[in-house]
């Protein structure tokens, strides 16, 4: 039993099947406070997981919490960022009495490349991310939040460079007197 995902990106070269179990997965708990998540790595930085133009994550938000955040970009190739489209596809947890989850998705414009997203998720959405900054994802107190994350791009390099939106980054200086929060991991 389990559930599957079967991400998929237009490859440039074959690559034979593998079956990498559980144990192989990385598993990093990022941020810290109210912006600490689980991200649970299956070909970013992953040794030994060889794909061609894609690569794929899982994140975990306790409820209450925010994860892509600061919001970062990779929509072009440079030095420090990878073009990279990308995807959210989000289940979250109702609550106790059945109401139904949600959280909150953003994804706005960066210089000469216009969008502008801010909206409700629930379980089963999907947000595309074509270009521009994105983050925060925020779960509802109360609602656990877990996305699945799969980008793509033409790089066969498998390195996801994001930099940040320079009028966010300083908040990352703040984690260092935080911990992380005392709910993670969470083993979903």
């Amino acid at each position: 039993g389990g559930r599957f995902a079967f991400p998929s990106a237009i490859a440039t070269r074959d690559i034979p099947v593998a079956y990498y179990p559980k144990s192989q997965v990385r598993v990093d708990l990022r941020g810290a406070g109210d912006c600490s998540r689980q991200v649970n790595n299956y070909s970013l930085a992953v040794e030994g997981v060889t794909t061609s133009h894609l690569l794929a994550c899982e994140v975990i938000t306790p409820g209450g919490n925010w994860s892509s955040y600061p919001a970062h970009k990779h929509e072009q190739d440079s030095e420090d960022e990878r073009e990279l489209e990308e995807i959210y596809y989000f289940e979250i947890e109702d609550g106790p009495e059945g109401s139904k989850g949600f959280g909150l998705h953003r994804t706005y414009g960066s210089p000469g490349r216009p969008i502008d997203l801010c909206c409700e998720v629930h379980d089963g959405d999907v947000a595309l991310v074509p270009h521009g900054y994105h983050g925060p994802c925020v779960a509802a107190p109360g609602y656990d939040m877990y996305y699945l994350n799969v980008m793509a791009g033409p790089n066969e390099d498998l390195v996801w460079l994001a930099p940040d939106d320079p009028a966010h980054h300083w908040i990352r200086a703040t984690w260092e007197n935080q911990e992380v929060d005392p709910r993670l991991p969470m083993n979903k």
